[in-house]
């Protein structure tokens, strides 16, 4: 894996605020990567190789969390992210909007 992605992946990573949630696709294109957003995925799957990153803000584009993940909801309740009734995280209300949070 590419050290320099993902050094640059986990660095964006930690500029989620709390209470805000990013997309794989989302962070695929911050990385100027626009079509590797399943590589973003990959990449957080090792970040605890590098450190402690709040990886539990991002989720797919949908708002799904990460299947097997039991403690990602309670991770964003507690940072008051809303989650719709299908389960999904409310992404018209909780997505990050780079330079605007």
């Amino acid at each position: 894996m590419d050290q320099d992605l993902v050094y640059l992946i986990l660095s964006i990573v930690q500029e989620i605020p709390k209470g805000k949630v990013a997309s794989y696709k989302q962070l695929a294109v911050l990385a100027d990567r626009p079509k590797n957003a399943r590589l973003v995925g990959k990449i957080l799957s090792h970040a605890s190789y590098f450190g402690e990153f709040p990886c539990h803000r991002v989720v797919n584009s949908a708002g799904r969390l990460v299947p097997g993940w039991e403690n990602q909801r309670a991770l964003l309740e507690a940072e008051q992210v809303i989650f719709k009734e299908n389960g999904n995280v409310d992404m018209k209300k909780c997505q990050w909007r780079v330079g605007c949070d």
